[in-house]
């Protein structure tokens, strides 16, 4: 597994050579610093953990200003660790969107979705409401129904669809393609869309 952290800048879209409008997302991908490199002797696993995005130091704390400088790097604000690393690193060493992921390859993106508070089950499960407004009622159009039994077994089933809380929740997208890696700009351009908002970090793997 190889994988960076990056910044989603926004979508746009892209043209092929017939034409064909191609929608895509922009991230900005590193460069990430080797923060640590985990081993089974000292941690119990293997794993290599990078950061991303400059931090100031009034902004962190001791414990973690002293983790840095170990690799002799400013602080992070984004750390994330990555098992089975298919690439020899050393600690400190810096990667770029070129460094990993070329035109071409099939990745996953895992980010956090955008919150959209509590909904009801016609936005959070797809539900089509109980009818329509001629089988006497008027305002139960979008309300989930009965969610009980009979008296047996005379209580709710764990797990039924409701209403609650939508989005702000880890998602994985896989299997899109990079269309383009603009090494220069630390830039990559993906197809489709990722989880999260602008400016939102995303987790990129091959």
């Amino acid at each position: 597994m190889l994988g960076l952290i990056g910044k989603k800048i926004g979508m746009t879209r892209i043209y092929e050579a017939e034409g064909k409008a191609i929608p895509c997302t922009v991230v900005e991908l590193g460069p990430c610093v080797v923060s640590q490199i985990k081993t089974i002797e000292n941690d119990g696993y293997e794993a290599v953990q990078l950061g991303y995005g400059d931090v100031k130091e009034k902004s962190v704390s001791s414990s973690m200003i002293g983790h840095f400088k170990k690799a002799n790097t400013t602080p992070k604000r984004k750390l994330v660790e990555f098992r089975s690393f298919d690439k020899s690193v050393s600690l400190g060493d810096t990667l770029s969107a070129a460094d990993i992921f070329a035109d071409g390859d099939k990745i996953d993106v895992i980010g956090t979705s955008i919150g959209k508070g509590f909904q009801g089950v016609v936005k959070r499960h797809g539900f089509a409401g109980v009818g329509g407004q001629t089988h006497g009622q008027h305002n139960r159009a979008r309300h989930p129904g009965s969610i009980g039994s009979c008296s047996f077994p005379s209580r709710v089933f764990k797990g039924i669809r409701m209403a609650g809380r939508l989005g702000n929740a880890r998602v994985t997208v896989q299997n899109l393609k990079v269309l383009r890696v603009l090494a220069d700009k630390n830039l990559v351009i993906i197809s489709g869309s990722l989880p999260g908002s602008k400016n939102s970090y995303v987790i990129l793997e091959k």
